[in-house]
């Protein structure tokens, strides 16, 4: 039986997006019954209990209300509870698969105590969480420093997405890095134009299939509102802009409003958000085109969706949505009117269904859950890595036990971290 402790979620049922779905996903699609996951939840109320969700171990950490350094208390928490866990039930060999560099500035002492006992340490860094607007400049060192430590210490790192994982290696060439994605659902809506909720969600905001430009994502600058509402209120179509976030008393919806003058355009609309995911593909998929303006990086859920669902979808020109994209986009940048001229070329033309197939085939062949899953834990597919035996002196014999492939010396261990022999 290998265990493996999940770390840094905000734990099952998933409620969120992002890392709480990766979880959700890893164990809803388990294959191998030789395999048993542990999974921190966040908890307001308590520490330790335990319940079962899918065949996981779910346990509870209750850290204390720290205000934004409650998550790296509950890294902490999670991280020496599973610890006490561990020599409680005698678990030989843990994995401890810690999601964001949250906890990066304490990871050493950490990181010993877990390769003390024989367990190895991974670590998926999510996006460049530092370059985010919302944190201010000292937490955004402490994020970068973060992230330079975790590459330190962790035994592999596990990027998501391809650019993420070449940003890792450039910038610190001391780390071992691996590339899995992350999946998507490609199963299509059940409704149809019929359907009373598809009815009344484009009667209520006025518009139709087919006649509208949508955004969907997280409410912050980063995600480039401003330049794509800018870009967009200075083409020629008549068609509207629809935007799907929670901007209700986000202060940034003000902002926005003043600086661009969004308002006196009636086809930019605020619509809120949409918690029925059926009725989200329907709108999804009826879209004209989605506009997706995310720059910080990794593989965004919400992009993925939009190549499973969409015909036209016109993305912002960064290494990491173009490594996940590839050339079933097409691209924009910053520039003074090129998103605008963009819109006005494309909005002409009648079908854009040869990129829509495209890109749905990129997804089918690339971004499943079950191949994510598979990756996880198949290990011809996973952790092929070269290092120095000095990094993996305490590793060797548990990750490269019987396999053909390890080499002592100067080493180049063909590994896999979820994979039982």
């Amino acid at each position: 039986m290998k265990d493996i402790f999940i770390i840094g979620s905000r734990g099952l049922p998933a409620q969120y997006g992002g890392f709480e779905t990766f979880v959700e996903k890893l164990i809803s699609h388990k294959v191998s019954p030789a395999i048993r996951y542990h999974v921190a939840c966040l908890s307001d109320e308590s520490t330790g209990k335990h319940f079962d969700y899918k065949g996981a171990d779910c346990f509870t950490v209750n850290p204390p209300k720290l205000g934004p350094a409650r998550v790296i208390a509950y890294d902490m928490m999670a991280i020496n509870y599973s610890l006490k866990l561990i020599k409680k039930e005698g678990i030989q060999a843990p994995i401890f698969y810690i999601l964001g560099n949250t906890i990066g500035a304490f990871i050493v002492h950490f990181a010993k105590k877990i390769q003390s006992i024989g367990g190895i340490l991974l670590v998926n860094p999510d996006g460049l969480e530092w370059k985010r607007a919302k944190w201010s400049k000292p937490v955004q060192s402490y994020l970068k420093y973060s992230e330079k430590e975790m590459t330190k210490y962790a035994n592999l790192i596990i990027s998501d997405n391809r650019g993420i994982e070449t940003y890792i290696q450039n910038t610190y060439p001391w780390s071992r890095t691996t590339f899995i994605a992350y999946g998507t659902d490609l199963s299509k809506t059940t409704l149809t134009a019929e359907d009373t909720p598809v009815r009344d969600w484009y009667q209520k905001w006025e518009t139709q299939e087919k006649d509208y430009y949508l955004i969907l994502g997280r409410f912050v600058p980063e995600n480039n509102y401003e330049t794509v509402i800018r870009e967009f209120m200075k083409s020629s179509t008549e068609r509207d802009l629809v935007i799907i976030c929670n901007h209700e008393g986000n202060a940034y919806f003000d902002e926005l409003r003043q600086i661009t003058g969004f308002d006196k355009d009636k086809r930019v609309k605020f619509v809120g958000t949409v918690y029925d995911q059926d009725l989200l593909k329907y709108i999804r998929n009826q879209a004209f085109a989605y506009i997706h303006g995310h720059e910080v990086g990794g593989t965004n859920p919400g992009l993925l969706e939009a190549l499973a669902q969409t015909d036209l979808n016109l993305i912002y020109n960064v290494d990491f949505n173009h490594q996940v994209a590839q050339e079933t986009a097409l691209y924009w940048n910053k520039e003074d009117g090129n998103l605008s001229q963009l819109i006005d070329s494309v909005d002409g033309q009648v079908s854009f269904e040869d990129l829509g197939n495209a890109a749905k085939a990129n997804m089918k062949e690339n971004y499943t859950w079950e191949k994510i899953v598979g990756e996880y834990e198949d290990e011809s597919c996973l952790s092929c890595f070269t290092a120095t035996t000095h990094a993996f002196t305490s590793l060797s014999a548990y990750l490269c036990s019987g396999n053909e492939s390890s080499k002592t010396g100067d080493t180049e261990y063909q590994c896999c971290f979820f994979s039982v022999r």
